[in-house]
């Protein structure tokens, strides 16, 4: 596939939620498409909310003076409507072959009907969210060509390590090529200390490890959620509650295969039934016993949340995740110390 400098496309659309990993995009774009130009001479770039998108359209309009082409960046055109936007549409309908036009998102979301349109004009459309399904292929990518060469085991540390705040890799790359030199293989001793604090983590990491009983996990992974991710008590409860509120929906001597399981659930036809068969999972585990316990278990938290005891949010959420592993583990036939030790905060 021929790269965006020899491509026949004059347009991108640069969208993502994580402003970093937008900007990085934009200015690895940017620079391929920029080449071995003096990039003065070749782009310019536009950015504001009091932008008048005239401008823009107009150095789309103007033929490059210095250079065989010109790349025009519009930056934060989230901020921008839809009707502000317009005048752009209608340059792409007749665009100049001579130039680049990369337009990025950010500073608010960008109309849906802004975005359908550009698609629809011909341009190139680079959505840089990284979902949970993508985030080991998207890092094994990074770390390859990356500027320092990170050992098997320092490049799963690092996966292990961000979690879901992947846009910290790129500032951790740049400083541990710093720290030891370009090309320098770097093993975990030489990573540890340029590593952080660890990232935020998937909700459903923290439920697994309840529905393995394992306490000393789970309790590392509450803290990764609500510190590194940043989420409330009370969204953390909310999490806890639809999972074991999925486990008792299949609860039930009339749902034995995965496809009751997910239609119970309320999967849609055609999407994964996965979620379904770890419900279904957890209930045959649990039974309906224990499933009665968690909920208990789970209505006391709330309760504590909510003022009942004099508790820190914190520890309410320690102590019903030690009472949801107890059970995970009990129904497991696993002995209640399994997986105890080494839960300290972090």
């Amino acid at each position: 596939m021929s790269g965006p400098a020899d491509d026949k496309t004059s347009s991108w659309l640069v969208t993502g939620d994580d402003p970093s990993l937008l900007s990085e995009a934009v200015s690895k774009l940017v620079g391929e498409l920029v080449g071995k130009r003096e990039r003065s001479f070749v782009v310019e770039e536009f950015a504001g909310e009091e932008l008048d998108v005239a401008a823009v359209v107009d150095a789309c309009r103007t033929p490059p003076l210095f250079s065989d082409r010109r790349v025009v960046v519009l930056r934060e055109a989230g901020a921008l409507t839809s009707d502000q936007l317009q005048p752009l549409l209608s340059y792409l309908e007749e665009p100049m072959p001579t130039t680049k036009l990369v337009v990025a998102g950010g500073g608010g979301s960008l109309a849906a009907k802004f975005v359908n349109a550009f698609k629809q004009s011909g341009a190139q459309v680079l959505n840089t969210d990284v979902g949970s399904r993508e985030a080991h292929s998207w890092v094994t990518g990074r770390l390859a060509h990356g500027p320092v060469k990170l050992e098997p085991a320092a490049a799963t540390l690092v996966e292990a390590h961000l979690g879901e705040d992947l846009n910290r890799l790129g500032a951790l790359l740049v400083t541990l090529e710093a720290a030891y030199g370009t090309g320098a293989r770097v093993g975990p001793e030489e990573l540890a200390p340029y590593l952080g604090q660890p990232g935020s983590v998937p909700p459903w990491d923290l439920t697994d490890a309840i529905d393995r009983g394992e306490a000393g996990e789970a309790l590392k992974l509450l803290h990764r959620l609500m510190e590194a991710g940043s989420r409330h008590p009370l969204v953390v409860l909310a999490i806890l509650h639809r999972h074991f509120g999925n486990i008792l929906r299949v609860q039930s001597p009339d749902i034995a295969t995965e496809a009751q399981a997910a239609e119970a659930l309320g999967i849609a036809k055609g999407r994964s039934t996965f979620p379904a068969r770890k419900a279904l999972d957890a209930a045959r585990r649990l039974g309906m016993r224990g499933s009665g316990d968690a909920v208990i278990a789970l209505a006391d938290a709330e309760l504590a949340l909510k003022g009942k005891l004099d508790w820190e949010p914190e520890a309410v959420l320690e102590v019903l995740v030690a009472r949801l592993c107890r059970l995970s583990r009990t129904a497991r036939g696993a002995p209640l110390h399994a997986g105890a030790r080494g839960h300290g905060r972090h």
